[in-house]
């Protein structure tokens, strides 16, 4: 048995192994508790599928050596934008959910050119940077959102008819587009499969890109710079590629997160979401100079388990009333905080 837990920790790491068994004790406790299990589940499937694509996102940043993007906000306010645009052109369904995508790439891109270069001149500080990068364009684009000329109605305050709202509701435009393409009721529940189906595409072209010339080299320059600048490898180009795409896929995975959510959330709502994207991965066994396909798949599936497990459960065992929003706060923050202490798989 001993062998056992040691070589779990090995293979696996200390937040996997953890993380797992306070997730298997949440559901051992719902059971018991006459809780809805199945119901629980689900509500987990929907979260996983909201936010599997910006978990993806961290995955081109790590391997790349500029470490998780903690200013992927920035590629999110891309996408948000993006959205808003969209409905702008008063269009709707996927047709509007696939331009707003298409808008987002060119914008995302750019930003994270710009981006890029200033990782490249501060290389061994990039998560501090990047932390302080994501909170000042998030609250920079505080004024940009009051003052971009948008006209639609749905979208801005409607006393004094300027500025948008800091929730745009995605019903009658693209919500639920991937949801409900070819999704499955189970007992009532609805499972998005459409979601899923892109996830798994967009993991299977991150994969195939990996293993591509230009990833090969991307890795490479990751994982030893020196040696990569030797085989004449440019680092700063590859740094640059790595960031360029984790700000295309932080984009797409905010507006796949926006229609399964069903609102576009703008000013300060992006602001912290880098962190749950990050701990995620690290959860799933990532480290700071490490990442793959199979730690983004297993993180999101355990810490949003665990986000949308935990709430039920703890408030059942609670003998005053509904503290949901307190509990999510020491739920998410403190998973967080162990994902950071623990980053690298207990390396």
């Amino acid at each position: 048995m001993k062998n056992l837990w040691k070589n779990s920790i090995e293979r696996f790491g200390h937040p996997k192994v953890y993380c797992t068994l306070f997730l298997m004790l949440l559901l051992i406790t719902a059971f018991f508790l006459k809780q809805d299990i199945f119901g629980l589940i689900c509500t987990a499937l929907i979260r996983i599928g909201q936010n599997s694509i910006l978990v993806l996102a961290m995955v081109p940043c790590i391997v790349s050596g500029t470490g998780p993007n903690f200013a992927l906000s920035i590629g999110m306010i891309c996408g948000a934008l993006a959205g808003c645009i969209s409905i702008e052109l008063n269009m709707t369904g996927m047709s509007a959910f696939m331009t707003a995508i298409l808008i987002a790439i060119p914008i995302s891109v750019i930003a994270g050119l710009i981006y890029s270069i200033i990782l490249n001149r501060v290389k061994g500080d990039e998560m501090t940077v990047g932390t302080y990068m994501g909170y000042s364009v998030v609250s920079l684009m505080c004024i940009g959102w009051l003052i971009i000329p948008f006209k639609n109605p749905e979208m801005i305050w409607a006393i004094g008819g300027k500025g948008l709202r800091s929730t745009i509701s995605l019903t009658n435009r693209y919500g639920k587009v991937l949801d409900e393409l070819g999704n499955i009721k189970i007992m009532g529940q609805v499972i998005p499969l459409g979601t899923f189906v892109f996830f798994g595409l967009c993991c299977c072209l991150m994969w195939l890109f990996l293993r591509s010339k230009t990833g090969a080299a991307m890795v490479a320059a990751g994982d030893n710079p020196k040696f990569a600048e030797a085989s004449g490898i440019n680092v700063d180009r590859q740094r640059t590629i790595g960031t360029v795409l984790s700000m295309v896929l932080g984009a797409v995975g905010i507006l796949v997160y926006g229609q399964s959510y069903g609102f576009i959330q703008l000013y300060t709502a992006p602001l912290n979401m880098p962190f749950l994207a990050i701990s995620a991965i690290l959860i799933g066994g990532a480290s700071i100079k490490k990442a793959s396909i199979g730690n983004v798949i297993s993180g999101v599936i355990i810490f949003q388990s665990l986000l949308a497990i935990s709430l039920p459960v703890i408030n059942g065992l609670l003998p005053v009333g509904s503290l949901s929003e307190v509990v999510r706060i020491i739920v998410q923050n403190g998973v967080i905080l162990y994902a950071l202490t623990k980053a690298g798989g207990g390396e």
